[in-house]
């Protein structure tokens, strides 16, 4: 099976360099037509350049692909939805969204400036939103959609210095669930990518014999299944090194405390039925867990719920 993108429109935000840089050259390779995103900051989010767009634009056109560069701030909704004005003047429509753009304000939440979080907040949250908000429509009318968001390690799981960064990685997610059933009848598929890879977001952080082995293009394969027609909704995929995961969210089947024991005492009594992993399951819906509870508590009590 070859996945190609003939005909299917782009957009990679913080495709100047590292991760956007090879998914925007992948996705092009495989006959996408790309706009070719970067605000051309710094780490930091200061500064702007679109040398680094033109640059990667023109690689892909000089290669005989088709592309456009745009500079503009993803945090900022109206250059977001010239972006995408510009797109569809020049192709018609857009297929695909990689939300990739961010940038670190890295410090521990003692020191850390409520400045610094919101900007990060901003862009990689923000951001995102701005850009699917601009795409929806679109793709709701024409009842097609792939969009990619891009979470992290540091938001599934936690990293040291990185409550702005770990809390808006981990919130996309909860953007993305959403979005799956808002989407779905409308061909709209949203998933997750979760990276690790050697750019100038990792460079210092990691040894050279481990960044070699992480390199950008080791990502971009998840990219491009989760931008395909056949991609899967709802996921989560973990990627590195040319290793790939399925990161899962479960909830344990929990316990019931009957009336009169619904205390803090008897839950710490039942902490290791409440926590075992017997029975946990992967939630489609807020909704089911409600239902969950209620069927739980129906069933104790003997009460019909319906």
């Amino acid at each position: 099976m070859s996945i190609r993108f003939d005909n299917r429109v782009a957009i990679v935000t913080g495709a100047g360099n590292g991760l956007g840089k090879s998914h925007a050259l992948e996705l092009a390779k495989r006959g996408a037509r790309v706009v070719v995103n970067d605000l051309g900051a710094a780490r930091d989010g200061s500064g702007g350049s679109s040398e680094a767009a033109k640059a990667v634009a023109r690689e892909i056109v000089d290669a005989g692909g088709e592309a456009i560069a745009n500079g503009a701030n993803v945090a900022d909704m109206g250059q977001v939805e010239a972006m995408v004005k510009d797109a569809v003047e020049r192709w018609g429509r857009v297929d695909i969204l990689v939300n990739n753009a961010g940038i670190l304000r890295d410090k521990t939440f003692a020191k850390m400036e409520l400045a610094d979080f919101d900007l990060v907040m901003d862009v990689h949250l923000g951001g995102s939103v701005n850009c699917t908000k601009a795409v929806w429509e679109l793709m709701r009318e024409q009842k097609y959609g792939r969009i990619i968001m891009t979470t992290s390690s540091s938001g599934l799981y936690g990293n040291f210095g990185q409550s702005n960064y770990g809390a808006a990685k981990m919130a996309l997610l909860g953007f993305m669930n959403t979005l799956c059933l808002e989407g779905q009848k409308y061909g709209i598929k949203v998933n997750a990518l979760s990276p690790v890879a050697a750019t100038r977001m990792t460079e210092d952080l990691m040894p050279e014999a481990a960044l070699q082995l992480l390199q950008p293009e080791s990502v971009s394969p998840a990219v491009i299944f989760l931008a395909s027609e056949d991609a899967p909704n709802r996921q989560i995929v973990a990627a590195g090194a040319g290793a790939f995961a399925r990161v899962v969210i479960q909830e344990t089947r929990g316990t019931y405390l009957m009336p009169g024991t619904q205390d803090a005492e008897h839950l710490a009594e039942a902490w290791d039925k409440v926590t075992s992993m017997d029975g946990a399951r992967e939630l489609q819906a807020g909704g089911e867990q409600t239902m969950k509870f209620l069927g739980q508590a129906g069933q104790a009590l003997g009460i019909k719920l319906n």
